[in-house]
């Protein structure tokens, strides 16, 4: 574990609304991405990870009028994700603000993009996304939102991204997605140990604890996460909120 891992929340967007879900299914209405950002600001966050979930599923490209508008409002530095899909995109997108791009669909449909940008815009600006669940006891993993199993293996799916270039590894578990109950420590130990660039895990917290959890036992180099930044209470009433660096440092995730 790094001395000081990164917290990152993610927020979810669909057709321009804010949006949080649950196993990539049941969703439900957050309000206005622009607001998130703006209260995510005086939270002192790491760094926040916007993901168009409905994108490259209904064959859209990023929004890029949103995305500036959330970027302009942003004080921390920015990744984003969905319907990415060439260079020019990209470029737009590091030129709008955003210091990463994270590919998803991409990496199993074009492996060639993620080599090709690695190469032009380099490592750390290129992040290769694996949303990884259980069918029949096994691992597979899936693109397009959740809609297409692959049979690509999450472990050898983040080494063949990590010999493209990327210079990061989402592992995100659609089954504990929204759950709230802690994340897939073993699906992620298990990618964080097969490769030598950092791995994020999301997909599951629901407090500090976690965070932990994830951190120490699942050797991720950073946690992200959406109810827990997003959910305030048993009834999930909505509050965009954040763990403070008191309580991080409390918690033994920060080291002084």
């Amino acid at each position: 574990m790094f001395t000081r891992p990164r917290i990152i929340p993610t927020l979810l967007i669909d057709d321009g609304d804010l949006i949080k879900t649950i196993r990539f299914g049941e969703r439900t209405y957050l309000g206005d991405p622009v607001n998130a950002v703006k209260i995510f600001n005086r939270k002192g966050i790491d760094e926040l990870s916007i993901l168009d979930i409905g994108a490259t599923r209904n064959y859209r490209e990023p929004d890029f009028g949103l995305l500036k508008d959330i970027s302009s409002e942003a004080f921390m530095p920015l990744s984003y994700g969905g319907g990415i899909k060439t260079i020019e995109q990209i470029h737009d997108l590091l030129a709008i603000g955003y210091e990463k791009v994270v590919i998803n669909t991409g990496l199993i449909k074009n492996p060639e993009l993620i080599k090709k940008a690695s190469g032009m815009f380099g490592s750390q600006s290129i992040v290769a996304s694996i949303d990884a669940g259980k069918v029949n006891g096994s691992y597979k993993c899936f693109i397009a939102d959740g809609t297409e199993a692959t049979e690509n293996n999450p472990v050898e799916l983040a080494k063949t991204a990590e010999s493209l270039g990327a210079g990061e590894i989402i592992i995100n578990s659609i089954d504990q997605d929204g759950m709230m109950k802690g994340y897939d420590i073993g699906l992620v130990k298990s990618v964080a140990d097969a490769v030598n660039v950092p791995v994020i895990a999301i997909g599951g917290a629901a407090g500090i604890s976690d965070l932990k959890d994830v951190l120490e036992n699942g050797h991720a180099h950073a946690a992200a996460g959406g109810s827990m930044f997003v959910y305030y209470g048993r009834l999930k009433a909505v509050l965009i909120t954040a763990p403070s660096e008191k309580e991080l440092n409390e918690a033994g995730i920060y080291k002084n």
